[in-house]
């Protein structure tokens, strides 16, 4: 699942995703646009995360 799947999962704005999960909003915007990469580790976490939240 993508940073942007798992944003829009969570119906979150990248605004509001970056507040959520302390994550620069422009980090957020260049893993988006493909500019950059998220390290393996934090797509795991964020995955986990993200699915205990659509759990709920």
């Amino acid at each position: 699942m993508s940073i942007k799947e798992m944003r829009q999962a969570l119906g979150l704005t990248q605004l509001a995703f970056s507040e959520k999960f302390e994550i620069p909003k422009r980090t957020i915007e260049d893993w988006e646009a493909g500019r950059r990469n998220p390290p393996r580790y934090v797509l795991n976490l964020l995955a986990c995360v993200v699915k205990k939240e659509l759990s709920r």
